[in-house]
């Protein structure tokens, strides 16, 4: 009986394996040099990110560019590389939209916008 269920046990967990886990990372233009702000940024979409049931292979990712206005508002966010999955894309663009407004761009920061890509993908 103990057998049978580590066999099972392993079946189930191969595929979960196999699949890899979520990971994002966020790039910001050249010219923000303030990594307290890049962190805040990327903790308030990892705190909203919600992966869906349908994830895409292993390697692939989606990236949502987005424009910060210098109040932290987005102004536009749209997907610039699909991952092959519509609802991983979907999700991905939804933590970005629903972390607006950020924290305003820091006074150090003299742009009146701020690129930022987010990428959002299956690694091992």
């Amino acid at each position: 009986m103990k057998r049978t269920a580590a066999a099972l046990l392993l079946l189930v967990a191969l595929p979960l394996l196999a699949a890899g886990r979520p990971s994002l990372n966020v790039y910001f233009q050249s010219t923000l040099k303030d990594p307290a702000y890049q962190k805040q940024v990327f903790q308030k979409v990892a705190g909203l990110w919600k992966a869906p049931v349908s994830v895409p292979a292993v390697g692939k990712k989606c990236v949502v560019q987005a424009l910060l206005s210098r109040d932290g508002r987005v102004q536009s966010a749209f997907v610039s590389m699909e991952s092959g999955v519509k609802a991983w894309d979907k999700a991905a663009l939804a933590a970005v939209e629903k972390a607006s407004p950020f924290p305003p761009l820091p006074a150090s920061y003299e742009q009146k916008t701020l690129e930022a890509h987010f990428h959002v993908a299956v690694i091992p």
